[in-house]
């Protein structure tokens, strides 16, 4: 009997390759462009900042706890909570933090020197995971955390020699923002590792703990707006300054988009494809922030960036090439002899 074509498989292969690579660039390259905008760059004729970061989180949470709602009906799957609700709101904690410190950061660091700092983020995973999940890592997890650290702090410590930026107005402050990163990397890690250990624990659907999450993160990030006594002045900036408002709208919804495409990825082509895209990303968009928003690079920024890029796809060059060795391996194993 012939065999079937692979041509047909091979072309939805390449299709879905293309829906998903589209998807989290165009989706997360935008969110880094608004992103900044919305922190760094003033708003009307008496060039007012936007400041209140927490209104943000909660504007992006609202909006992908309604669509993950959205979603779950369509689907006819249950809305029940897997786990107790006090896991979703550890989770929902740490993501607020890590949120709230990554927007903050924005007011101190430029967008380029805070995506290039988020590759450094394996190192509190490798710390928070033998922490709560027990794991051991190998020599060559340790050769490329340091090699990325080694890479951001060049990118960090020096600093293109101007800032052609109209829109900097001297709130560059190094240290703290620095200290804002670190509390990020340092939430973000333990915000990944506690999901890895939920989703392994209970089996739990993906929008399940997407929509109880968030539902959390709102209800904490509305308190937090209360007792800050920030709610109205937020929604007064907005109310004069209609531009930033869309900005808001616009922000929220790449970000809640930006998640489903996450998960199709993760759950089409595994995580290792999903992490090269994201590298991708994020060069792309330090390239493009640079461009748009007038940050000078240094030469020893340029070799900081090669360092970090270039560690990272040597990883992911080497885990395919481990993945393609191993069903070999297998396969040459388990063939009779005489076969």
């Amino acid at each position: 009997m012939a065999e079937p074509p692979l041509l047909p498989l091979k072309e939805n292969k390449i299709a879905k390759g293309t829906f998903a690579v589209v998807g989290i660039m165009s989706t997360l390259v935008i969110y880094g462009i608004l992103q900044e905008k919305i922190m760094r760059v003033p708003y009307g004729l008496n060039k007012e900042f936007f400041s209140y970061s927490l209104f943000l989180v909660f504007c992006n949470r609202i909006t992908t706890s309604a669509v993950s709602a959205g979603v779950l009906l369509a689907s006819k799957k249950a809305l029940d909570p897997v786990a107790p609700l006090y896991k979703y709101g550890v989770v929902s904690v740490s993501n607020i933090l890590t949120t709230t410190c990554q927007y903050e950061a924005l007011k101190y660091v430029s967008f380029p020197v805070q995506t290039l700092a988020k590759c450094a983020k394996m190192i509190p995973v490798m710390i928070w995971g033998a922490i709560i999940m027990q794991k051991k890592y190998q020599g060559q997890d340790y050769l490329l955390a340091f090699l990325v650290t080694l890479g951001c702090s060049l990118f960090i410590l020096y600093q293109g020699a101007g800032d052609i930026s109209p829109f900097n107005r001297g709130r560059e402050s190094t240290v703290w923002g620095v200290s804002l990163m670190i509390g990020y990397l340092g939430f973000d890690g333990f915000t990944s590792t506690f999901q890895d250990k939920l989703f392994k624990g209970y089996d739990m659907e993906i929008h399940n703990q997407i929509f109880y999450t968030t539902v959390c993160s709102c209800l904490l990030s509305f308190i937090g707006l209360i007792l800050q006594g920030s709610l109205l002045m937020a929604i007064d900036f907005v109310s004069r300054h209609h531009d930033c408002f869309f900005d808001i709208a616009l922000l929220s919804t790449v970000a809640t988009a930006s998640q489903f495409f996450i998960s199709y990825t993760i759950r089409t082509f595994g995580a290792l494809t999903f992490a090269t895209i994201m590298t991708t990303r994020q060069l792309v968009s330090i390239l493009l922030s640079c461009l748009w928003f007038g940050h000078p690079l240094s030469w020893e920024q340029c070799i900081g960036a090669v360092i970090v890029f270039g560690s990272l796809y040597a990883r992911s060059f080497l885990k395919t090439k481990e993945k393609a060795v191993a069903p070999s391996l297998e396969m040459a194993e388990t063939k009779a002899p005489g076969s």
